[in-house]
């Protein structure tokens, strides 16, 4: 059978099964236009807020689960921050760090004693350093986009996770998240995964014993940059 035949054959079969479910007219268009559309679900109260208000929601609802919450005025001053928390927990000042542009763009040299090693993580890795997408102050989560700017293993990877988000990418409900990553890969484009972090890895499912650290990072330190 030529594929010009197997193709019409095979529209056939779908006609007639369109047909049958009652779809042969408008529905298509209905469900086009409401994905085109991208209509907003219920939008929660509390992420009705300003600018101020949603930055304060969003680190209370990150340390209600056990997550470390900074800001940072400037991004001059992200490499004093990341090197204080790190002395904090008593933590080498070494670093796995994807290619993201806007890291690399910072000035590390203001800390000398940070060491930034680039690529996807490895299992010696004891800190990762990613730049989140977006935030959303609604649950206190963090998008994360995959790619080499931001491999996923440098995310969970590592026992201590460092994610640093600009205060301008800080949304109120996930609906505005997703529109800020259409606007930054483009409409119908997407990145390969998009993880939603809200705080250290956590699991009560063997024994209802709380454990940190089964499938993620035992630390999360969340800056806000500006």
């Amino acid at each position: 059978m030529s594929d010009a035949a197997a193709v019409a054959r095979r529209e056939k079969v779908l006609g007639a099964i369109r047909t049958r479910l009652g779809n042969s007219g408008g529905k298509r268009e209905a469900v086009e236009a409401r994905i085109a559309g991208q209509a907003r679900h219920l939008v929660p109260e509390r992420s009705r807020q300003d600018a101020s208000g949603l930055k304060a929601l969003f680190a209370a609802q990150l340390r209600a689960g056990n997550a470390t919450v900074v800001e940072s005025a400037s991004e001059a001053d992200l490499p004093r921050i990341v090197a204080s928390y790190l002395r904090g927990q008593n933590l080498p000042l070494t670093l796995r760090a994807g290619e993201d542009a806007w890291l690399r763009g910072i000035d590390w040299s203001r800390e000398p004693a940070i060491s930034i090693t680039k690529g996807p993580a490895v299992p010696a890795d004891e800190v990762g350093l990613t730049h989140a997408v977006a935030a959303v102050a609604e649950t206190g989560t963090l998008v994360l986009a995959s790619g080499p700017e931001n491999p996923v293993t440098v995310t969970f990877l590592p026992e201590t996770s460092i994610i640093v988000v600009r205060a301008a990418d800080l949304v109120g409900p996930y609906e505005a998240a997703f529109d800020l990553i259409r606007e930054r890969y483009g409409h119908g484009t997407m990145p390969r995964t998009l993880n939603l972090v809200s705080g250290p890895s956590r699991t009560a499912d063997v024994g209802g014993r709380l454990v940190t650290g089964a499938h993620g990072p035992r630390r999360l330190c969340v800056v806000i940059v500006g």
